[in-house]
């Protein structure tokens, strides 16, 4: 990675899964990494242009009436196209990966034990 610091956003509604991928990611990267817990929140700081965003597809176990993943990577490609995606799921169901790339992800990680490692990867080679 270069000396260049990225900015990651991490939206999942998980908040021990967030904070620990947020600690993961400052120990190895030289990224600026900001929590939020709903899409709605992650919208709302769009102007501070981040490098990538990590999304979680589903989004309302906290909080019910959240708009779900899929719902804010369309608005987010809508507003900024350029930004990279990665949809962080638990689900792995081919016909949901396919339908995220189609939208606009970039790259789509399964919640399981090597997936900080994939998203390390990813966000090194962004």
């Amino acid at each position: 990675m270069s000396n260049e610091v990225k900015k990651i956003f991490v939206v999942d509604d998980d908040e021990m899964l967030s904070m620990a991928l947020e600690d993961y990611l400052a120990r190895k990267t030289n990224c600026e990494v900001q929590i939020f817990n709903t899409g709605e929140e992650c919208l709302d700081h769009l102007n501070e242009e981040p490098d990538i965003i990590i999304l979680d597809y589903n989004l309302n176990s906290v909080k019910k009436d959240a708009a779900d993943g899929l719902h804010i990577l369309e608005e987010i490609k809508k507003q900024h196209d350029h930004i990279k995606i990665v949809m962080l799921s638990s689900q792995d169901a081919t016909w949901i990966i396919l339908q995220t790339k189609k939208m606009g992800a970039s790259e789509y990680v399964v919640k399981n034990e090597s997936a900080f490692e994939k998203i390390l990867s990813f966000c090194e080679s962004a």
